[in-house]
């Protein structure tokens, strides 16, 4: 049996335990596209062998659907390929990349240390503003930016004959949203243009359709028109948690955020 999901004409996705994350695969006339390598180089050493069980073209295109590490470590062992991804994840890994390393290096035992210490940390080379598309001879597989949302870098990487999309932590299934690096302010208007439609891939957890993608935008405003109205009003963050659609743990970094953009400090 195959570890990959068939969600359309040649493309499949992988769900992975580790983190549950997804990773796309579309396939073209003569390479491949992978959408995110994964958190570490023996991570994305296991998806390279995974994949020549599904097929023996080569790995033509990695695109990052935005620079968290968790998405974009395995970059250096896909060298064969065009790294694409937008031009504030590229920014984002050059700028941030070592300073991310000390997180997750801070979050593990020690004894997973040298798993992360060994990634070399690889930008996209390839890199948008705002839209771009990849010609796989066979078909066309369409990058779009909509705004800051999760992080100031997600896209959605589209693939129009097969009606599937890969939304990245733009949508999360099976988890509330995360919001450690979002722009709370942002994230539903981005979703709203994004306008997801057909099977969409969250970057974590099970597939998804568009009247769950909407349901979690509506959440997501939700959030943050709960804080305008609570910054308006001069209410402590604590006294907001239990107004919004997530747990409280979620809310009080939402909202920390929320008021951030809201003060003029996270532009």
């Amino acid at each position: 049996m195959s570890v990959f999901d068939e969600l359309g004409n040649g493309v499949f996705r992988r769900r992975y335990e580790s983190l549950d994350l997804n990773i796309g695969v579309i396939v073209g006339e003569t390479a491949v596209l992978v959408v995110d390598s994964r958190a570490s180089h023996r991570q994305a050493d296991e998806l390279r062998t995974e994949l020549a069980s599904l097929t023996r073209l080569p790995v033509g295109w990695v695109v990052n659907t935005h620079y968290h590490w968790d998405h974009t470590w395995g970059n250096a062992r896909f060298p064969e390929a065009l790294l694409w991804g937008h031009e504030a994840c590229r920014s984002g890994l050059l700028d941030d990349g070592e300073e991310m390393r000390k997180r997750v290096l801070e979050s593990m035992p020690v004894e997973h240390h040298d798993v992360v210490e060994e990634v070399i940390i690889t930008p996209p080379t390839e890199t948008f503003a705002t839209s771009a598309s990849i010609d796989m001879g066979n078909r066309v597989v369409e990058l779009g930016y909509y705004g800051r949302g999760h992080t100031n870098s997600d896209i959605v990487v589209s693939v129009p004959d097969a009606a599937v999309a890969f939304a990245g932590d733009l949508v999360e299934e099976g988890a509330p949203p995360s919001y450690g690096d979002a722009y709370p302010l942002d994230w539903a208007t981005t979703l709203e243009a994004a306008s997801l439609t057909g099977v969409v891939v969250p970057g974590h957890g099970d597939v998804i359709n568009a009247e769950y993608a909407a349901n979690q935008r509506d959440e997501i405003a939700v959030v943050a028109a709960t804080a305008r109205d609570g910054h308006r009003t001069e209410t402590p963050i604590d006294d907001l948690t239990h107004r919004g659609p997530y747990p409280p743990e979620t809310m009080v970094i939402a909202l920390t955020r929320a008021y951030a953009q809201l003060d003029g400090d996270l532009t």
